[in-house]
């Protein structure tokens, strides 16, 4: 039987004793002294932090922490400017997102982030999650901020055994039924670190976790096994072409549409992303210019909905209407392309 006043006593004392030291955080002891955490950096953080870990996302939050110390710099930002520093945190529409909520901020709030989580969550872009995040540790509201690792926790704590995604309501609740008004931003993040830190997905160590007395997952024997997860659907597959045309040390890119998968982004041409794969002729009739293309490989890459084979095209030429980018400055290329350039001029470089 859980004892909720005793399980956040004891979370919250490890947290103050071996709070992580993270780029964007302040301190348990600042924050009881009344320190706040600068909205901008909270919100930034959360949402590199999504689908990323902490030690990939910091590099980039230094970065932009850097170059925009405030909201309004970035909201002041050209697009591609913001895309081209967003390159390699993957899912992109998360950097165009970015610049929505950042540009809502400055306009009509005049650079100050609500300091509400009805407020936040009017904000364009920012979701259900991000603004109980931001509430709660920018501004210390009770919200109820359940992530990847909040959820394992309370799985593993009142061994769940609904699978997710379906399970995902009954945790939140779980989760809910634990917020208090005393600390709520302490809170949140001290069953995040407990999660990163000790409840981790694979081998938890539950020799470490002050609250392994209440853990039901712990007591049964196989607390790695929680959450329960559904039986994975196959990931569907998808085959295209991308075409490497070099003008001396310069490849010509393109910027990808405004809207849909790493729409914004530099990138190499392609050819649509089908199921079938392209053979010899489709691949030569769908390049973006008549040159003398020649295989030099193929790259695989995993999104998140599905697999891509890449065939590599690369040719010699000259024409209007691309971007045309120094070698030495493809490293702004999301991953795939990135990937798919390296690859493509190997033989080159």
């Amino acid at each position: 039987m859980v004892n909720a006043e005793t399980l956040r006593a004891k979370l919250l004392a490890w947290y103050d004793a071996g709070a992580r030291d993270l780029a964007w955080r302040v301190g348990p002891a600042d924050n009881r002294a009344g320190v706040r955490a600068d909205p901008y950096r909270v919100w930034l953080s959360e949402v590199m932090l999504q689908q990323t870990t902490v030690p990939h996302a910091t590099p980039y939050f230094l970065k932009f922490t850097a170059r925009w110390p405030t909201v309004m710099d970035l909201a002041a930002e050209e697009d591609g400017e913001v895309m081209a520093a967003w390159a390699g945190l993957g899912y992109y529409a998360r950097a165009r997102n970015l610049l929505a909520c950042a540009r809502a901020v400055a306009r009509d709030h005049g650079g100050v982030f609500p300091n509400s989580e009805e407020g936040l969550r009017a904000l364009p872009g920012l979701g259900p999650y991000t603004a109980a995040a931001v509430s709660a540790i920018a501004f210390d509201r009770p919200t109820n901020v359940v992530d990847g690792n909040v959820e394992r926790v309370m799985s593993r704590l009142f061994a769940v055994e609904e699978a997710l995604p379906d399970g995902k309501t009954e945790l939140k609740r779980l989760a809910g039924a634990l917020v208090r008004d005393e600390r709520p931003g302490d809170w949140a993040q001290a069953l995040m670190d407990l999660g990163a830190t000790v409840c981790r997905p694979k081998s938890p160590l539950c020799d470490r976790c002050p609250v392994s007395e209440f853990c039901a997952g712990l007591a049964g024997g196989e607390p790695e096994t929680y959450p329960r997860k559904a039986a994975k659907v196959a990931r569907p597959h998808r085959n295209g072409v991308a075409y490497i045309l070099t003008r001396g040390h310069e490849v010509a890119l393109i910027r990808r549409p405004p809207k849909g998968l790493l729409g914004g982004m530099l990138a190499l041409p392609t050819s649509d992303w089908r199921a079938i794969g392209w053979d010899d002729q489709e691949a030569l009739a769908a390049a973006p210019v008549g040159a003398d293309w020649r295989a030099v490989g193929e790259v695989e890459h995993v999104f998140t909905h599905f697999s891509l084979t890449l065939r590599l095209l690369r040719a010699d030429g000259d024409a209007d209407g691309f971007i045309w980018t120094p070698r030495a400055g493809l490293d702004a290329l999301p991953s795939v392309f990135l990937k798919a350039a390296r690859a493509g001029l190997s033989n080159l470089l």
